[in-house]
């Protein structure tokens, strides 16, 4: 295998975000008193989330500000039959965000094999001292060199400058040898191209590519990341 160096995006990718995402989205409700969680509440969470972590990436909004809007805009919605703080609810959310991890299939297995191949290191826009805890919740940090955090960086990807923070934290770097993996093409793809390195598309639930961003290979399962590097090598 060419490559030496391997950046993971952490949510999605190594970590399931979305499952971590719910069960800490219903703990919160509970312990904010709400014993039933109104019927699609979650689900405008969710897109609510999405939008203001897409804006986040370009620089429109702060993290302190997404970490509490995302509440007081999903309250909102509901009126005054779901009279909530949203501030207390973010600060209970991410407090139960490092208590609710959940791996993805072949995480642990597939970092393990790559750090004795090379390097390992997690590149993430989530918030810093969170992403930390998570990491070691999941036992993944006794296979990493380093945790590249958008927030220390003071730049988010898929800006070139994030990146390139993220390999200088690396003991060896040459762009030939340095491939990302990860789920999202706007970030984690377009940054790679923007950077000029090899990128793994993780498409575990099968999407069409309709951006610009171009993936040197793809991959549905962490099973399959391996092989479709090895076959970079003969491209």
């Amino acid at each position: 295998m060419k490559h030496r160096l391997f950046l993971f995006d952490l949510d999605d990718t190594l970590l399931d975000f979305k499952a971590s995402e719910r069960l800490s989205f219903e703990r919160t409700m509970r312990e904010l008193g709400l014993q039933a969680v109104p019927d699609g509440l979650f689900v405008r969470y969710q897109a609510i989330n999405l939008a203001l972590w897409r804006a986040f990436e370009l620089g429109a909004v702060s993290k302190d500000f997404l970490k509490v809007e995302r509440f007081r805009r999903t309250f909102a919605e509901y009126g005054a039959g779901l009279d909530l703080d949203p501030q207390a609810a973010s600060d209970l959310y991410l407090e139960s965000l490092p208590n609710t991890v959940v791996l993805v299939d072949g995480a642990q297995q597939l970092c393990e094999t790559l750090a004795g191949i090379g390097e390992v290191g997690i590149i993430t826009n989530g918030v810093e001292h969170i992403q930390h805890r998570r990491i070691r919740a999941s036992g993944l940090h006794a296979h990493l060199s380093f945790v590249a955090t958008s927030e220390a960086c003071g730049h988010a990807k898929p800006d070139a400058r994030f990146f390139n923070y993220a390999v200088n934290m690396a003991r060896a770097f040459s762009h030939q040898e340095t491939v990302i993996v990860g789920d999202r093409l706007d970030a984690d793809i377009l940054g790679a191209n923007r950077f000029g390195i090899d990128s793994c598309w993780f498409n575990s639930g099968g999407q069409a590519n309709n951006s610009e961003a171009v993936p040197s290979c793809e991959a549905t399962r962490l099973q399959d990341v391996i092989p479709a590097l090895r076959a970079l090598q003969s491209l």
